[in-house]
């Protein structure tokens, strides 16, 4: 018996009848699978901005195919308008709520399955969150990413465009009118960012772990294609419930395992880290467990794919090179084929089966010719780091993936950005912004900004940042983010002074604080922590409960 019926059985559960009666639903429709399309749909966001009309689409589509959907709200913060403000703590604990808000309308009202619709950067993971902690059928449906701006420093513009403008602004190299018309024209329509930022990173990981039908990650949201792919969602939920093929099902060792693989492979952003750590914690993975896969297999996935910011090319690029179907053909010999996906089918018969367009090789190359032999995504650990950090090789120039630097140490972003727009960063400097992790944001913001603001310095190629905060997908220059522990726990971070020598050593996988044991031992014996920032509301009981970035730094509800 189907959970909806369990709650919809005459006479005993004529009450719940009569709620669904008063609403215009049939006895019909409640004869039906009860499917909740989760729609994270509002207009503060340009990446949810498309939702209301695809969740029309996927009821079409569950109707057509014999189920009956109910439609609720979730909520879905914008990273962008968060960016370099308070707003950016709320975004990552954000997160947390989303999963939360999923599994009480779905568990509270008994639904058979959900559609889950959202396409920005905490809210894909969130909803993922929820459907491997809910263990029912559930499929993703992103809403498609935007398309490219205006041409602006040698490719098409985007959101990012604006802060490496203001850069620029400050640097004399452009005019205000130059600003503000960039500012008319980066953003041409709705949709998850163009470039290769955390919110498309996690659509294609949604869908390299099979839980969004082939193809389905990538599609612009102004396509024809996204509306019918909508609607060939809402099919595919009915006959996940009919099939009981559930979510924990898809989501676990081996679907995280492709999706490390695809992370590594197109060189997505260093959030997906954190957020496949957290949806593999809801599917039963240890974190260790996790990052013991992230570093087996970031050593032997090549990387195959470069967009923006690695590379001119931006989403659309992307989709029209063949997408995250091609990128999986060509890894195929390295993937987990026999994983189940959404399909009904393993992922090895999604790769047969799927009607490829011709790659376009020089966004997607092959296993034999990649753009590099080691993938997108490292971990990074030493004295700095002992349960290690996270960069992104794929985004930094060769000749910085070894940087020695001299630290300039910030114990908030804000402090950071002051110094690089005062024009007192010199090249060699390694920037160490801390006090940003899970707890000492709180909210482990992005320093998007600060990155942003050295490219437009023109000291992305001498200058590094390393900090207990996050970055923002698009970033590129030489970052190391998520070091844990964080300088809020009493991290070594919390240890490093002006003046102190900082080496980055990708191809060796270290980061090192230049100063004697002993001597880290001494600071932080003299170290105290923080009081805590938030007394009520939310951000208080993040700041609380949050674990570490390398745990995924979501909510410790065991003590």
């Amino acid at each position: 018996m189907r959970r909806s019926e369990e709650i919809l059985r005459r006479p005993d559960y004529s009450f719940n009848r009569g709620v669904y009666k008063s609403m215009g639903f049939s006895d019909e429709d409640l004869r039906k699978p009860i499917i909740g399309v989760a729609n994270t749909w509002s207009e503060v966001c340009p990446g949810s901005y498309n939702l209301r009309s695809l969740a029309q689409s996927v009821k079409n589509g569950i109707y057509a195919a014999g189920g009956t959907p109910v439609e609720f709200g979730v909520i879905g913060a914008c990273d962008g308008t968060a960016q370099g403000s308070e707003g950016m703590k709320y975004i990552l604990p954000s997160r947390e709520l989303i999963a939360n808000d999923v599994e009480v309308m779905v568990q509270a009202h008994r639904l058979d399955g959900v559609v889950l619709l959202g396409s920005c950067d905490k809210i894909v993971p969130g909803l993922l969150m929820a459907a491997a902690r809910l263990r029912l059928p559930a499929i993703l449906l992103p809403g498609g990413p935007m398309q490219g701006g205006a041409p602006f420093d040698g490719r098409a513009s985007d959101l990012t465009s604006l802060s490496e403008g203001c850069g620029m602004l400050k640097a004399g190299k452009i005019a205000p009118d130059e600003l503000d018309s960039l500012e008319e024209s980066c953003c041409p329509g709705c949709g998850s960012c163009s470039f290769y930022g955390t919110a498309n990173t996690m659509c294609c990981l949604g869908e390299a772990l099979g839980m969004t039908l082939p193809g389905g990650a990538l599609i612009p949201a102004v396509y024809a294609e996204r509306t019918r792919m909508a609607h060939r969602t809402g099919e595919a939920a009915v006959r996940l419930v009919k099939e009981n093929l559930t979510a924990d099902k898809i989501i676990n060792r081996e679907s995280i395992s492709n999706a490390i693989r695809v992370l590594n492979a197109t060189g997505g952003s260093t959030n997906g880290v954190l957020h496949l750590t957290a949806v593999a914690l809801e599917a039963g993975l240890s974190a260790d467990e996790v990052t013991g896969l992230f570093e087996a297999l970031g050593d032997t996935t090549p990387l195959i794919a470069k967009v923006n910011p690695a590379s001119k090319y931006n989403m659309e690029d992307f989709y029209l090179a063949g997408g995250i179907p091609q990128v999986l053909r060509e890894l195929s010999p390295l993937l987990e084929r026999g994983a189940l996906t959404v399909t009904g089918k393993t992922v090895g018969e999604n790769i047969e089966n799927y009607h490829y367009r011709a790659p376009n090789r020089e966004v997607i190359k092959t296993l034999e010719e990649p753009f590099s032999r080691s993938g997108g995504v490292a971990i990074l650990r030493g004295n700095l780091a002992p349960e290690g950090c996270v960069t992104k090789p794929s985004a930094i120039v060769p000749e910085m993936h070894v940087f020695h630097g001299t630290a300039r140490v910030f114990d908030c972003e804000e402090a950071a950005e002051e110094a690089i727009l005062g024009g007192e960063i010199a090249p060699g400097t390694v920037l160490v912004i801390r006090y940003e992790g899970p707890k000492g944001g709180p909210g482990m913001r992005e320093m998007y900004k600060a990155m942003k603001y050295l490219y437009g310095m023109g000291l992305a190629t001498s200058t590094a940042i390393v900090t207990d905060g996050r970055f923002s997908g698009t970033n590129n220059g030489c970052f190391c983010g998520h070091v844990s522990p964080e300088a809020a726990a009493g991290g070594p971070i919390a240890a490093v002074r002006d003046g102190d020598r900082i080496t980055i050593d990708i191809p060796a996988k270290t980061i090192t604080l230049e100063v004697g044991e002993e001597e880290i031992a001494r600071r932080l014996a003299l170290w105290q922590p923080p009081k805590q920032k938030y007394k009520t509301g939310y951000l208080a009981i993040y700041e609380k409960l949050a674990t570490s970035a390398s745990r995924g730094a979501v909510l410790n509800v065991e003590n």
